[in-house]
């Protein structure tokens, strides 16, 4: 993408805002329009964000139901699994917990016998 001049880029911004309905405009102001950026780049689509392997969420989940039988999970259990899925890979500190969790308390049932 081209660079623009800061004067236009402030010129654009102002064209911008004027342009807005009386509500979005107070929206903006609120939280300061110094901080607003109308020329933000998007995030990237969900369906394409990778982990630290460069594996997609849809990737893991399949690799990971692929290790168990159609006996063994529901469509809930599926869910489960792509839920928690996609919050680790967005850095989601409730579902790290889960996963932290999750993988203590396993360690605690093997270190107590229950689980081998």
């Amino acid at each position: 993408m081209t660079e623009i001049a800061p004067e236009e880029q402030e010129k654009r911004k102002k064209a911008i805002f004027d342009g807005m309905s009386t509500r979005l405009q107070k929206h903006i102001l609120k939280k300061g329009y110094a901080e607003w950026d109308p020329f933000q780049e998007p995030k990237d689509p969900i369906d394409i964000r990778k982990d630290k392997t460069k594996r997609t969420t849809q990737t893991l989940v399949r690799e990971f139901l692929y290790t168990r039988t159609s006996e063994e999970y529901s469509n809930e259990y599926g869910r489960g699994v792509f839920d928690l899925c996609l919050g680790i890979i967005n850095d989601d500190d409730r579902y790290r917990g889960m996963f932290e969790f999750s993988v203590w308390y396993h360690a605690l049932l093997r270190k107590e016998g229950y689980t081998e």
